[in-house]
């Protein structure tokens, strides 16, 4: 039978696989395009949350801009008689195929990533990925990217769950959902300290240390080993849920591992630097849910288009590697607190002003008009596999 998207609250409970391999190709398409190897391109990558957003971007820059033998980690569900896998199983899955029919050496290992086990098989597969392209095993970028609402402790087997909500005072206003354009109130209640800590637990730094001690014991980290993990600011608007709220909490965690991180390996001379890369507000399987999200980001895509600046997940990074990590004369540019920003062009002054005004006037009647709702709910169903240009999805 067709494979129709099944939306419910902005959360998408299913996916297309030839939609999912589509939209792969299209950036790897783009890649190619606008993205070539330099002298200080990496030859051997690591990214862990690789199968959607931007770590799937940051694996097809490496690969197919690059030339860079990847290794990629995420947790996914296989598809079944009854119901389709994930968007990033199908993502993997023609990843790697592409990557074969390109001669590029990839592995794609598929478990729950905080777990111990998972980070030596995956320290395996980085050994065999290089001994087959013939490269020394020193990793030269590791990607953090993961994304996930629950984290078993490998320490004491504890499991814990995040929660996206407000610290200290409740917060309320205007929801919009983007599947039909219709606003809704929200009031959302502060966390309490527990879920404080159990979303730090979960979303921080703490793995991210973890993986860089794991890839230090094996021998696999470098002089030129670059470390980058992914975060959001945004505007003062969001901040009650977002900045100053529980996912912020864990943000700053992440902030403070990097630092950990540098002053263990970059001031020892084991590591060329990590950093937090402040990314662009974009639609993501994440992003979909925080109540304020939607209309902010509908409001910015239609200004940031009319202004030719908006950008994707894989011109994102493209941008990334090309002008922070991999520059000509080899410094990484960061703002004062050593965070590379790549949300520049998001928070420009002229471009928060038409995002703000914008954001007071839409109404149910005009939010067409005044949004790029439609962009929002295409870029939506395209994670998940769905509105892909080219798609047949009549098809069984």
């Amino acid at each position: 039978m067709p494979i129709k998207p099944m939306v419910r609250n902005n959360i998408c409970l299913n996916a297309h696989p030839a939609g999912c391999a589509a939209s792969v190709r299209k950036q790897i398409e783009y890649t190619k395009a606008h993205l070539s190897k330099t002298d200080n391109a990496p030859k051997l990558v690591l990214v862990v949350g690789c199968s959607n957003g931007y770590g799937l971007a940051s694996r097809i820059g490496a690969a197919f801009g690059y030339k860079a033998v990847t290794v990629g980690l995420s947790f996914e569900n296989e598809p079944s008689e009854k119901r389709s896998g994930t968007a990033g199983y199908y993502n993997n899955e023609e990843f790697d195929k592409q990557a074969v029919k390109d001669g590029l050496v990839s592995i794609t290992l598929n478990g729950d990533a905080f777990s111990n086990e998972m980070k030596a098989k995956t320290v395996e597969a980085v050994k065999q990925a290089a001994v087959k392209a013939g490269i020394p095993a020193k990793i030269d970028l590791f990607v953090y990217s993961l994304a996930s609402p629950v984290r078993t402790d490998p320490k004491d087997g504890v499991m814990y769950k995040s929660v996206i909500k407000p610290i200290g005072t409740a917060q309320s206003g205007r929801s919009l959902n983007f599947m039909d354009g219709i606003f809704s109130d929200f009031n959302i209640e502060p966390a309490t300290p527990e879920e404080i800590s159990n979303t730090v637990k979960v979303m921080g730094g703490e793995d991210w240390e973890l993986w860089m001690d794991a890839l230090d014991k094996e021998g696999l980290l470098d002089t030129q080993t670059r470390a980058v993990a992914y975060t959001y600011i945004g505007p003062e608007l969001s901040w009650a849920i977002y900045k100053n709220g529980t996912i912020g909490k864990a943000k700053e965690d992440l902030e403070r591992a990097c630092r950990a991180i540098n002053k263990k390996f970059t001031e020892t001379k084991k590591i060329f630097g990590a950093w937090v890369s402040v990314n662009k507000a974009l639609v993501t399987r994440a992003s979909a849910v925080i109540p304020i999200i939607p209309l902010y980001i509908s409001s910015l895509f239609k200004v940031m288009k009319d202004m030719k600046l908006h950008e994707g997940c894989i011109e994102q990074i493209e941008r990334l590697y090309r002008d922070r990590l991999y520059t000509a004369d080899g410094k990484v540019p960061t703002d004062s607190e050593n965070r590379i920003r790549i949300d520049d062009w998001e928070m420009r002054d002229d471009v928060q002003k038409a995002v703000v005004e914008k954001m007071n006037k839409v109404t149910t009647e005009n939010v067409y008009v005044e949004t790029d709702i439609a962009g929002v709910k295409h870029d939506f169903l395209e994670v998940h596999g769905f509105d892909v240009e080219g798609v047949d999805y009549d098809a069984d």
